[in-house]
């Protein structure tokens, strides 16, 4: 019989965040993939073992997922990485595949688990808090009210024009571009609230888009809204 892949969210940072069912599949698993070179070098892998420390028991093997916008290089690790947790699935074990924040929401994880699926294997996703959610409850604000629309936008590509769509803008992923997204958000005078590393060691809560740093961390979240 064959193993089945789980890819569990582990939410944002904060363990505490991570839910019930997340926690019972870990403790059920027989293996553990994590998406970096070391499971001591992944997050997800930290938060995880904070939640359910008898993770520490189970064995762990890593795959590659690079950075990168080559589509080439992206599609060969997926199919790499697919090969590698079949692996284990031929063996009947089943294999959780921890990713931050939710499974479905711009994750690596569900190349892999397509791939997966197509080859005939059993699947499973289980939730985890995005991160947009775990960010507006850290600064007390809601994401959307009434008849408002909500945009969830990777601020990596086009952030002017994201930012011209009506209702609230959600703008993850903006790394190395900080610098022009910041810009961008300073001259739109919208509302503009950040939270850096989310829940996690180093958080820092940035309530005005002057005031974000051109060097916030990969995991800087931010939330803009029209002025009354």
């Amino acid at each position: 019989m064959k193993g089945t892949l789980i890819g569990v969210g582990v939410g944002p940072g904060d363990p505490e965040l991570m839910t019930l069912k997340a926690v019972k599949r870990l403790e059920s698993c027989d293996c553990l993939a994590v998406p970096d070179a070391d499971k001591g070098e992944s997050t997800a892998y930290k938060i995880a073992a904070q939640a359910c420390p008898g993770i520490g028991e189970k064995p762990v093997f890593t795959v590659r997922m690079p950075m990168t916008h080559d589509l080439a290089v992206l599609k060969a690790s997926h199919r790499t990485a697919a090969d590698r947790i079949e692996e284990e699935l031929e063996q009947g074990k089943n294999v959780v595949f921890l990713t931050l924040g939710d499974p479905t929401v711009y994750a690596t994880y569900l190349y892999v688990h397509q791939i997966v699926a197509e080859d005939g294997y059993p699947v499973e996703i289980v939730s985890g808090v995005p991160s947009f959610c775990a960010a507006a409850a850290r600064l007390g604000i809601s994401l959307a009210e009434r008849s408002q629309m909500l945009h969830i936008v990777p601020s990596s590509h086009g952030v002017e024009q994201a930012l011209a769509m009506p209702g609230v803008k959600v703008l993850m992923k903006a790394g190395s571009k900080m610098g022009q997204v910041r810009k961008a958000l300073v001259d739109s005078g919208m509302e503009v609230c950040m939270v850096e590393n989310c829940g996690m060691p180093g958080e820092r809560v940035f309530r005005r888009a002057e005031d974000i740093p051109e060097d916030a961390g990969y995991f800087s979240l931010i939330i803009a809204k029209d002025k009354p």
